[in-house]
């Protein structure tokens, strides 16, 4: 029996360890517990990935930054794979950095040139870290022996001591080039001619042998020189220009030494001319344009015919200059790098040589005037502005020289260095002198700090950075402005219950609205825009192609007010006549679609062909159109000859008014019904915009400005007053819909 007994215990204990669940062990005495599947020595999740024991079973959960590949099971072959943070969740890193993925992270790296705000060598966005210049000329001995180095936002450039250069002709170069600053009478022996070199403090010397000059300008080269230059050295002011242009015009192949000497001589004048003592104000401007076109004729004369590529650099008293070249066989695609001490700038001056089909040549000349600012002052910007404006870069010029198609392939990039500090809350401008003036046009902002401001433009010309000072207004203006915004807004509230009127108000048959329905929808739009355009002026003239965009829909949209008015005077007039009731009297005269498409086709017409015409006329200081060329008549002159035709269909409304008048009879019900006529034809002169004739006496008048605010804001309160409240039936539709309302809520 014993041994039988053994039989059946063992049978039974094998057949219990059959039935236990996957996922539970057997323990003797305590029969099927769970099997804990994460501790086996082969990670059952992989690699980046964390095993959680369950009842019966196991889940596995990947690391942060990793994600399961599809179905994730239990299989030693699949693992968890990196998530790339900066593809799958769109990680910014901010301006000038990159993010760098990394096997359950990333890492943002700033660009070159470029370091981390907290000093470290990468970082993450949620800690606020942005990447800041990094001033590479801390490192010692950067640029070698009898050089400078210059930092840039983002790079840095190293230039040569006065009185050394590079043997390759370059004036930039950095660090990690082969090149040294090498003495400039060493690499030219014969640099001064029929004279000795030696360096000086300011750079190289010539001392002349007999027989040779350099008249007087010790760094040019001694010659016999073939221009007599002698009668032009103690001429002054505007005489003085004109012999040199006469010099240069019976020379047509000036030497360079010649070029060198006429230069120096403009130069001296353009000191003469900066003298309080010689300076004509109302000749000034004329003045310094002349010595500008001199300079630049005398720049061209320097430029030499090149296969490649060459550059000339020099430095003279005032003025800082770069001449680049570039000939046809020349095979980069780079952007041309030009630097001056205060100012660097980018063009594509390959890609405008290979527009050039004649010679597949250009050149370049980039000038830094170092006294300019004294004379082209900031107050030539936006004279009728009060604001202080302030000069913050030096006068630099850019120019195409003795190249056929002047035609740019891309936006040329300036950078300013700042030569006073930046005031925070102030606004930049980059801009260019054209004949009196400094403007903007073609030209804005790309980004600035305390040091550099990089400007971008759309053509070549004399460019400089001006700094205009955010200055409180008047207390007077404060309050016009609150006034302003005040009637505006009330403005929008009627005219918006008028639209709403119009569109869901049920009217007697015969009655169009579509004309005071698109009036209602033109004045919304124009002053809804208006207003918020002016609120956020600050922010959005920063951004010239948004504010030109908004000052062309302005144009558009209050020219659409304009000639909505028109047709509603002419329809009024044909009422007017007809003897018939205001609310009841614009029958079908014209179709509605025959309205809708003189209400918006002749205002579409108008601001296509001032865009044609005058691409840059929209945008001004104000977000408004632009006064040069008169492109602000392209407003002004529709609605001058809008304004004139209403107060003559006006005043004939009047006039007919009168007469009919004069022939009724004394019918009370009569009268009274004529009376309302009468009142709502005289407030249609609010309607038909003729307040605006008010904007010609605003100037010198308080009361007046006040006036024209207060009217013309409420244009649309005047239709609701009208068509609206004045008009029975819809009174007693209003009484309807506030019982209807009060019902369904109750106080």
């Amino acid at each position: 029996m014993k041994l039988e007994y053994l039989l059946i215990l063992a049978l039974t204990e094998s057949a219990l360890v059959q039935t236990c669940l996957p996922g539970y062990k057997l323990i003797k005495r305590n029969g099927c517990v769970d099997e804990d599947e994460c501790v086996y020595e082969d990670q059952i999740c992989g690699d980046n990935a964390e095993c959680f024991n369950t009842n019966g079973g196991y889940y596995c959960q990947c690391h942060e930054g990793f994600k399961p590949p599809g179905n994730f099971t239990a299989n030693n072959s699949i693992t968890c794979q990196d998530i790339d943070e900066c593809l799958e969740n769109s990680i910014n890193c901010g301006f000038n950095a990159e993010c760098i993925n990394a096997d359950g992270s990333y890492t943002c790296v700033c660009n070159m040139g470029y370091t981390p705000s907290t000093g470290a060598q990468t970082f993450i966005v949620r800690q606020g870290v942005e990447c800041i210049d990094r001033n590479e000329c801390l490192d010692s001995d950067l640029c070698g022996k009898h050089a400078s180095c210059h930092n840039t936002p983002g790079d840095y450039y190293c230039t040569c001591a006065p009185g050394f250069r590079l043997k390759s002709g370059g004036t930039n170069f950095t660090g990690d080039t082969s090149e040294s600053c090498e003495s400039v009478c060493d690499i030219d022996a014969s640099i001064c001619g029929g004279g000795s070199c030696k360096i000086g403090k300011d750079g190289h010397e010539c001392v002349c042998k007999s027989g040779f000059t350099n008249y007087g300008h010790k760094e040019t080269k001694c010659t016999v020189s073939g221009l007599n230059i002698t009668p032009l050295t103690n001429c002054l002011g505007t005489s003085c220009i004109q012999n040199v242009l006469n010099h240069i015009d019976n020379k047509p192949a000036l030497p360079s030494e010649d070029v060198i000497n006429l230069l120096h001589l403009v130069l001296n004048t353009l000191k003469n001319i900066s003298s309080s003592s010689l300076v004509d104000p109302k000749n000034l401007v004329s003045q310094v344009n002349l010595v500008l076109n001199v300079i630049e004729k005398l720049v061209s004369e320097l430029v030499k015919t090149t296969n490649t590529s060459n550059c000339i650099y020099f430095t003279l008293d005032f003025v800082e200059a770069m001449i680049y070249m570039v000939g046809p066989q020349m095979t980069s695609n780079k952007i041309l790098h030009l630097n001056t001490t205060n100012a660097f700038m980018d063009i594509d001056l390959i890609g405008i040589a290979k527009n050039n089909l004649d010679t597949k040549s250009a050149a370049m000349a980039f000038m830094s005037y170092n006294t300019m600012e004294n004379l082209l002052k900031a107050e030539f910007f936006n004279p009728s502005t009060a604001a202080k404006k302030t000069m913050m870069s030096t006068v630099i010029s850019a120019t195409l020289l003795n190249t056929s198609n002047t035609q740019l392939t891309k936006p040329v990039n300036f950078t300013f260095k700042h030569i006073r500090e930046f005031v925070l809350g102030n606004s930049l401008f980059c801009v260019y002198w054209k004949n009196t003036e400094w403007i903007e046009d073609g030209c804005s902002v790309l980004e600035t700090n305390s040091s550099y401001t990089v400007c971008s433009c759309v053509h070549l010309s004399t460019f400089a950075l001006i700094m205009q000072t955010s200055s409180s207004p008047p207390e007077d203006d404060q309050w016009m402005n609150l006034l302003n915004v005040v009637a505006v807004i009330v403005g929008l509230v009627f005219t918006s219950l008028a639209l709403l009127t119009f569109a869901f108000g049920r009217w007697k048959p015969g009655v169009n609205n579509v004309t005071r329905i698109n009036l209602c929808i033109s004045l919304l739009s124009a002053h809804l825009l208006f207003l918020l355009t002016q609120q956020f002026l600050k922010h959005i003239k920063t951004h010239q192609v948004l504010c030109g965009m908004l000052s062309g829909f302005l144009h558009f949209l209050f020219l659409s007010c304009f000639v909505w008015m028109f047709i509603e005077a002419v329809l009024l007039y044909i009422c007017v006549r007809n003897l018939l009731q205001i609310s009841f009297g614009q029958r079908a005269v014209l179709s509605s679609r025959f309205l809708i498409v003189i209400g918006y086709g002749i205002v579409l017409v108008i601001v296509c062909i001032s865009v044609g015409l005058f691409p840059g006329g929209y945008g001004s200081d104000k977000c408004w159109l632009k006064e040069e060329k008169g492109f602000i008549w392209s407003f002004l002159g529709p609605v001058f000859f809008i304004l004139a035709l209403n107060t003559i269909l006006f005043i004939s409304m009047i006039i007919t008014l009168n007469s009919t008048l004069t022939k009724l009879n004394a019918e009370v019900s009569r009268i009274k019904h004529t009376r309302i006529l009468v009142f709502k034809t005289m407030a249609q002169f609010v309607v038909l915009g003729c307040p605006w004739i008010l904007s010609f006496f605003t100037k010198h008048s308080k009361m007046m400005e006040i006036l024209f605010v207060i009217l013309n804001s409420q244009q649309g309160t005047f239709i609701f007053l009208i068509h609206c409240v004045l008009n029975n039936e819809i009174r007693r539709q209003y009484v309807k819909w506030m019982r209807a309302l009060f019902q369904n809520h109750p106080m």
